[in-house]
């Protein structure tokens, strides 16, 4: 019996041991987490000595390299500390090229294949892009990845037959010849275009919205918020709202934060500022203003639904009040010339627009559009914000008969 009891003993303690042993064996296994990162880079089809660069991405304003390279048989590294995860774009030459990322203290790999176009001014395109090691990176690819279905729509509902049409129309606003310009906007063709338009967009609406209120409890939310954003608008207000307070107060938290509710310019005076039409011409403000007591700087986009639905009120106020010194500059924001052409067309305003060049959206902290800033015959910001009723009052009280 008391062998028995021995045995029984003896093999519990062996278990036992063999026990700590094993977690004593994977204690000593365990990696540590990582407490900084590198940046490992292998580019073929580039020259040696092309400079590398890494720069902040994701937060709607142009940002300075937190770290800058060369490239030597292909190669570049860079190496840093983060407290989150960052989304970055590694650029190439003077911004001729550029793949992202989003790192995280890991060793990080990045390879491709790189074109450079003699036709588009020594642009570089990238083929086969493999980035290994940022967990964080696969996720971003993994949740942002409907953007491929979004494209594919896009293309299928843009036909040769009403992209020639839209030119069409945008030729006949622009000889100011609106009976042709409704005419053809009355087409059938033209009509499955126009609803076709709106059903990708509401869907790209969805897209969006779906995947930042999934995310609305961590720093997801807000980096999905800046970077399938562009630009924000009041629309996006009640997104942010839905955050946790761990998400508002993250590093892309904050910036949307900063971007939604950017800090008042009423009392500031405006920096005289060229830029060009849709033909080309360039325009000074200081020459638009001249002789007005009030001018409307409307920063807008072809692309922006609450700017587009202002604009009704826009041509009512200038007609009421452009005869008593109300002046308009519409400013858009459009990367694409072309989208900002044909909103041109279709929208036929009576005043000028000119097309932004990215510094004078900045110089007005223009963080949300539709922007608007009232400013007097010295130039100052005498109000902002101003639309619809609002922009009626205030128009009523400074131009009394």
């Amino acid at each position: 019996m008391n062998t028995i009891k021995y045995k029984i003993l003896g093999l519990c303690i062996c278990l036992f041991t063999f026990s700590n042993s094993s977690i004593a064996q994977k204690k000593k296994a365990a990696v540590p987490a990582a407490t900084s990162y590198t940046i490992d880079g292998n580019i073929t089809g580039l020259e040696d000595g092309i400079a590398v660069k890494l720069i902040p991405g994701a937060t709607h304003s142009s940002e300075l390299p937190v770290a800058e390279t060369t490239l030597k048989d292909g190669k570049f590294s860079f190496t840093g500390k983060l407290n989150e995860p960052r989304y970055f774009y590694i650029i190439f030459g003077k911004n001729k090229g550029y793949i992202h990322l989003i790192a995280e203290n890991a060793k990080i790999k990045v390879t491709a294949d790189a074109e450079v176009s003699k036709q588009e001014d020594e642009r570089i395109k990238f083929k086969n892009e493999v980035i290994t090691g940022s967990k964080s990176y696969d996720y971003f690819k993994k949740e942002t990845a409907f953007r491929d279905e979004l494209e594919k729509d896009y293309t299928a509902y843009h036909t040769p037959e009403s992209n020639e049409l839209s030119k069409l129309i945008g030729a006949a606003r622009r000889d100011k010849n609106t009976k042709a310009a409704d005419s053809l906007q009355s087409l059938p063709v033209w009509k499955k275009f126009e609803a076709d338009e709106k059903a990708f967009f509401d869907k790209v609406k969805l897209s969006y919205e779906t995947l930042i209120t999934k995310h609305k409890d961590t720093w997801w939310g807000p980096l999905f918020m800046m970077t399938q954003y562009s630009y924000f608008s009041p629309e996006q207000k009640p997104l942010y709202e839905q955050f946790s307070d761990a998400a508002k107060k993250s590093y892309y938290g904050q910036l949307v934060d900063k971007d939604l509710n950017p800090k008042s310019l009423i009392g500031t005076s405006i920096a005289n500022f060229n830029l060009k039409d849709k033909d080309g011409k360039a325009y000074n403000a200081k020459d638009i203003v001249a002789g007005k007591k009030y001018i409307l700087v409307d920063f807008w986009a072809s692309w922006c639904g609450p700017c587009r639905k202002e604009i009704p009120n826009l041509k009512t106020a200038y007609a009421e009040y452009g005869a008593k010194g109300f002046e308009i500059l519409s400013i858009s924001i459009d990367k694409d010339e072309k989208a900002w052409q044909k909103a041109l067309g279709q929208e036929n305003m009576q005043w000028h627009n000119l097309l932004d060049d990215d510094k004078v959206s900045k110089s007005f902290n223009v963080k949300t559009i539709p922007a608007t800033y009232l400013i007097d015959s010295k130039g100052v910001i005498i109000g902002d914000n101003l639309r619809g009723s609002d922009l009626e009052a205030k128009l009523k009280e400074l131009l009394k008969s």
